[in-house]
């Protein structure tokens, strides 16, 4: 089992959407600085010129900061082939972006057999619950599905990552820990996102324990992360709610502590709120639980 290096300042970058208005690479990596992140998504998409994408790369390079990663988010796992074969495309052509960026992943969730795309009128359906999706036939599709994406596109300096998720592989540290060796690709690597995973009053209450699970495991191969909370409701039956870092249960002193023993620079991206106001205090919430655990954000 991998062990976490010591810890050590400015082990990590924190990164979030960009809000306001920017029209030059040098506009954007400044107002990134202006939310105080040193971390954020691919500003640009799949259709950007090469020479696009270096001025976005060097302006980055330039201000400091990391591109996290690039969101292939799609249904590739879906029975539907006029949704499957596009979504296979789009993580293509997603992963092409993040190598050309030099972004620290491509990021995706496996799918879901209920069939829908993550656009569109059927995208409730895209990464929903299904009972097919826990089934080791579906495991193997994903398996499958992944060694397809990295082998056509072969990225050389990025990774394609799959999202941890409640009611999908990988589920649970010991899935993606099996995943990561049937899937057998140097390329494929870890997207954590804790909330994600969960899915019960067991993990809930003792969701230090989970995390440090999944840092034990799958340490090495965390190339970015989410920064989320969750909250148990104490209404029947069972109920958890994604709510903003600082309004749940997270034990975000571990996690943070956890995240400090990976290699430098590894973002935390706060994702899933309204406002730039709501950014804002979860930011805030997040810098001063590093601080109490001795760690600077960058």
């Amino acid at each position: 089992m991998w062990r976490r290096a010591a810890r050590r300042e400015m082990g990590m970058r924190l990164g979030g959407p960009v809000f306001g208005e920017w029209s030059t690479p040098a506009e954007w990596a400044g107002a990134v600085k202006g939310h105080g992140y040193g971390a954020a998504s691919c500003p640009v998409g799949v259709e950007a010129s090469d020479s696009e994408v270096e001025a976005f790369a060097a302006a980055a390079s330039h201000a400091d900061l990391i591109i996290a990663e690039v969101g292939a988010w799609s249904n590739p796992i879906s029975p539907r082939a006029e949704v499957r074969e596009p979504s296979l495309e789009r993580c293509r052509q997603s992963l092409e972006l993040a190598d050309r960026v030099g972004a620290r992943c491509c990021v995706n969730i496996a799918g879901s057999r209920l069939g829908g795309e993550g656009d569109g009128p059927t995208a409730a359906g895209w990464d929903g619950p299904h009972p097919d999706n826990l089934s080791e036939a579906t495991f193997q599709l994903i398996v499958a599905t992944v060694q397809g994406i990295i082998d056509a596109v072969q990225p050389t300096r990025t990774w394609y990552t799959l999202e941890t998720m409640p009611w999908v592989p990988p589920d649970s540290p010991e899935s993606y820990e099996r995943l990561i060796e049937a899937v057998d690709r140097p390329q494929f690597a870890v997207h954590l996102d804790p909330v994600n995973i969960i899915n019960s009053p067991a993990r809930y209450f003792d969701n230090g324990a989970v995390i440090r699970d999944c840092f034990a495991r799958l340490g090495p191969h965390i190339r970015s992360c989410h920064g989320k909370d969750i909250l148990l409701a104490r209404g029947l039956t069972v109920h958890l709610d994604e709510v903003c870092p600082g309004d749940g249960g997270l034990d975000y002193r571990t996690y943070l502590e956890e995240l400090a023993g990976l290699e430098a620079d590894t973002p935390l991206m706060l994702e899933h709120l309204s406002t730039p106001e709501e950014y804002e205090r979860a930011a805030d919430f997040v810098r001063a639980a590093a601080r109490d655990v001795g760690v600077e954000l960058g």
